[in-house]
């Protein structure tokens, strides 16, 4: 071999070694590369896994807690229904009195009621019709002991049970439904506490 071939072979030998080198050095950083992006996708993907657990979780307890909320909701509304139903049946029943009891139960809401004025009192037509006959002597002797006077007045008023009083021409409706609907949230609470204790 001569020194030319010899000079030309050591010149492909380092070639080849530099390229090797080379190669061997990017097939390195390749791999470093790919090692390096696949513990990135493994935390990625770890990241998503837990953020998808959280949000699950998440969506869970929103169901929950609105199947929760919509629970208490029919169950509240269903208490007061309850309620409102006590309510009106309390109302019928009182409503339900026979007359003997009926007016004496006027006689203690006038006494209650009377104020020390000369004003007038309004039933029904249906209690007109069937006031007993010593009802208005009470009536007056009640306004008088309060000091004041009272005048049953012969015109019907459109009311189911109870009167009106009326004062210098101001009202007070003392019929049972207004009396009862007065006391509606009073009730409500009494009723509340006798059914849910």
């Amino acid at each position: 071999m001569t020194g030319l071939d010899k000079m030309v072979s050591q010149i492909l030998d380092e070639a080849n070694n530099s390229a090797n080198a080379k190669i061997e050095e990017a097939k390195s950083k390749a791999d470093a590369i790919i090692s390096e992006a696949r513990e990135e996708a493994k935390a990625l993907v770890e990241e998503i896994s837990k953020q998808s657990e959280a949000d699950v979780a998440n969506y869970e307890e929103r169901v929950k807690s609105s199947a929760d909320l919509k629970r208490r909701t029919a169950l509240l509304g269903a208490k007061q229904e309850l309620i409102s139903q006590t309510i009106e049946k309390s109302y019928e029943k009182f409503c339900a009195k026979d007359d003997a009891e009926y007016f004496k139960t006027l006689m203690e809401m006038l006494e209650k009621f009377v104020q020390p004025q000369e004003g007038e009192i309004y039933f029904s037509s249906a209690d007109l019709a069937k006031l007993p006959a010593d009802f208005k002597a009470a009536i007056e002797e009640i306004a008088k002991s309060k000091g004041g006077k009272l005048t049953v007045s012969e015109e019907g008023k459109n009311i189911e049970r109870g009167f009106i009083l009326s004062y210098g021409g101001i009202e007070e409706n003392c019929s049972f439904k207004a009396l009862f609907d007065s006391k509606r949230d009073e009730l409500q609470d009494k009723v509340q506490k006798i059914l849910f204790a």
